[in-house]
């Protein structure tokens, strides 16, 4: 019932991660970690809020971006490395130097709250 348009989606993924809400450049490799390089990165407030404006976010952010997936293909451990990638991206970025220094303290380590450790509830037959 309904629409239904036939198309060949070969092995493209069903679904897209999305990252927003609270994200910088600073968190570049744990991102891509998370979530890998098809992505849709929300960077509202990271770009937005650079105290230079919204372009030098948003160059911030591409930098940040480029210089991962740069390190990825030398095959260096961008995750491990990568503040210091994103440090040495910054020698040459005067935005992402910024974005960097303001957001330096903003981590993305937290504690899951949805954990492994669920009560089922009884549900009463209808």
């Amino acid at each position: 019932q309904g629409l239904y348009f036939e198309q060949d989606w070969a092995s493209l993924r069903k679904v897209t991660p999305v990252a927003s809400g609270g994200i910088h450049c600073g968190q570049m490799h744990q991102l891509l970690d998370y979530l890998g390089e098809d992505v849709v990165l929300q960077f509202g407030g990271g770009t937005i809020g650079h105290p230079d404006g919204i372009q030098a976010g948003a160059t911030a952010n591409r930098v940040a971006l480029e210089a991962m997936v740069i390190a990825r293909n030398e095959g260096r451990d961008y995750v491990a490395e990568g503040p210091q990638i994103l440090q040495d991206a910054a020698k040459t970025c005067g935005p992402l130097q910024t974005a960097l220094d303001l957001w330096k303290d903003i981590t993305f380590n937290y504690t899951s709250t949805d954990t492994a450790d669920f009560v089922e509830t009884p549900t009463a037959n209808v």
